[in-house]
């Protein structure tokens, strides 16, 4: 319960408005629920004609007997001057009065306390996908995609189904057993206090079966994340799993995890449906101890308690069992929803590596150029970048190539602040990186890659992703500078077609010139291409070849590319070998040389 209490500590706060009514409205229903029930003791007594007749009243008082002393003068009057029919008339009058208010305002407590647990439920899901966005790329690598969303989507659901809906008990019902508990108190003492012997012990029993839960539940819920990861996989990898005639395999592997998925929940709702037949079969023990302790009193001390009481007296203990009994299964409920939520937490306490300075400082362009000094880079143990070194002038193009795994990509990911360097600084005029406004640093850049990230939205979307108050003519330039436009008109709604999940609707050259678009309209003073061409057929690769050259123009470009053709004009080369830069200078420089770049030249001519 310890970290139930710590997670409404961390979410209720901005619901205290709220709380305090709920609190309010639950106990004022408590209050009526005991009048209505205390009520029915005169009415008990006139139809077994146990009543005390009553000829004065006395001074008005928060006082017990001095209103049962009032309402038995007034019914004694009534019957005196009507009969007993119109003593339990009136009696029964105040007894609808007080049901309707006892319902009336338990009702504006449930009203509130919905508005607390979606309001909670909110903020939650609101804090998972902010701190999604913020967390480095580092952590997406070292985790599943399918647990990712397995975390923001079904353990999210899990905390409202188990741990919010239990949020008005917890609201509730605590305000509901001490007053019942209260007006037992008042009816007899030596009766509640035998209750306050006997309930814990079946509450106990309760809470020991319920602890189980929590562990069940979290292998439950990791199973779920392993699955989802298999799906995702799947839809991701269909092609492939079908050009290889592996569907066998990829459904024996499912149907596995699915299968040990089926085994954990058996177990986990096997003892969750426990809660309800053990709460019942545990009450009913303790009403027939209590009838037995009650009717001893009754027969052997009648001035303690009389039969019209008791049974009132069981009424108000029979309030208590419903709230006693949804607290049991509550208890259930959360422990499943705490194993959801420490998995959640595992997102939200995430350590957030790329951290702005205190004192960051605000840039707007690049004036001068950017500089690599002395960095070092590893994801791990093993260094992917060592001690490079090098400058770029503002307009500058530079290429970097080398074979695959020799960490170019890294090298233009550290600039952005995808990842920070683990030894040296990344300067840009003259001012670490670290040492800038993220936003402003990365407002900086433009991004084109191999993989053309579209979104399911409208081409004008895409392009003005980034963007704010793009105009429609902006939007038509950036295009017609990517030559994207020609195809853009000739789709079926233009700038409004919908490009379908990753742009799945557009040819891979029509989704690069997009992504060409977006980097136009965006207009940044540093552009960074990555392997942009490599994916395309002739055609459309000379297409946006030209749509880079028109981005590329007056900008300082950071261009990696494995195809040398795209990158013999630019202005510096360097070669990347083992996470070292082995050789720098033009294209002819570099042919001449005879190292490794004139053999990766070599081999691509032949």
């Amino acid at each position: 319960m310890r970290d139930f209490w710590f997670i409404m500590k961390r979410f209720l706060p901005p619901y205290k408005h709220l709380l305090v009514f709920n609190v309010l409205f639950n106990l004022l229903s408590a209050l009526f629920a005991v009048f209505s029930v205390a009520l029915m003791i005169p009415m008990l007594e006139i139809i077994l004609g146990q009543e005390s007749e009553v000829y004065a009243l006395v001074d008005w008082n928060f006082s017990f007997n001095d209103l049962k002393h009032n309402l038995y003068y007034y019914i004694t009057r009534l019957k005196s001057n009507y009969g007993p029919g119109w003593s339990l008339l009136f009696v029964g009058v105040f007894l609808v009065i007080g049901t309707f208010l006892k319902t009336g305002f338990a009702y504006l407590a449930s009203y509130t306390s919905i508005g607390i647990r979606n309001g909670v439920v909110r903020d939650l899901r609101y804090q998972i996908y902010r701190k999604i966005l913020n967390l480095h790329s580092g952590f997406f690598s070292e985790e599943k995609k399918g647990d990712i969303i397995a975390r923001s989507t079904g353990d999210v659901q899990e905390v409202e189904n188990s741990i919010m809906s239990s949020l008005d008990m917890f609201l509730k019902n605590p305000v509901l057993i001490m007053v019942y508990l209260a007006a037992m108190l008042i009816f007899s003492v030596k009766l509640t206090l035998f209750v306050f012997i006997v309930l814990p012990l079946a509450g106990y029993i309760i809470g020991r079966v319920g602890k189980s839960l929590k562990k069940t539940s979290r292998a439950g819920q990791n199973k779920m994340g392993d699955l989802l990861g298999i799906i995702e996989e799947t839809l991701s990898g269909l092609r492939i799993i079908k050009a290889f005639n592996a569907e066998k395999r990829m459904d024996n592997r499912f149907d596995g995890e699915i299968e040990e998925y089926r085994s954990i929940m058996n177990r986990l709702m096997r003892r969750r449906d426990l809660a309800h037949p053990m709460s019942e079969f545990l009450g009913t023990i303790v009403v027939v101890i209590l009838v037995w302790f009650g009717g001893t009193l009754i027969l052997t001390e009648s001035d303690t308690i009389n039969a019209a009481e008791f049974l009132a007296y069981l009424g108000i203990f029979y309030q208590v069992i419903n709230p006693a009994k949804a607290f049991s299964k509550a208890l259930y409920n959360i422990q499943k929803g705490l194993a959801a939520f420490d998995r959640i937490d595992g997102i939200l306490n995430a350590e957030v590596k790329i951290k702005e300075s205190p004192n960051a400082k605000p840039i707007d362009d690049l004036k001068q150029g950017i500089e690599y000094r002395n960095v070092t880079f590893a994801y791990n143990q093993a260094p992917v970048l060592k001690n490079i070194s090098l400058y770029i002038p503002k307009g500058k193009t530079i290429a970097l190539v080398g074979q695959s795994g020799s960490g170019k990509s890294t090298f233009v990911d550290l600039l952005p602040r995808f990842y920070d360097v683990r030894e040296g600084a990344i300067l840009i005029d003259g001012i670490d990186i670290r040492d800038l406004k993220i936003q402003d640093l990365r407002h900086l850049m433009g991004n084109v890659n191999q993989d053309a990230i579209l979104f399911n939205d409208t081409i004008f979307n895409n392009i003005a992703f980034g963007v704010e108050n793009a105009t429609p003519e902006q939007v038509e330039e950036a295009a017609r500078v990517a030559n994207a436009h020609d195809f853009i008109m000739a789709t079926e709604r233009g700038y409004d077609t919908i490009v379908g999940d990753r742009g799945g609707r557009l040819s891979g050259g029509q989704r690069q010139r997009i992504s060409i678009a977006r980097a136009v309209l965006k207009n940044p003073p540093i552009l960074i291409l990555d392997e942009a061409t490599s994916a395309l057929d002739t055609e459309s690769e000379k297409l946006v070849q030209e749509a880079l050259e028109n981005l590329m123009a007056n900008r300082t470009s950071i261009v990696i590319a494995h195809r040398l053709s795209t990158v013999r004009n630019a202005d510096r080369i360097y070669v990347f070998q083992d996470g070292e830069i082995v050789e720098t200078g033009d294209h002819h420089e570099l042919v001449e040389k005879g190292g490794v770049y004139q053999k990766l030249h070599e081999l691509q001519m032949r």
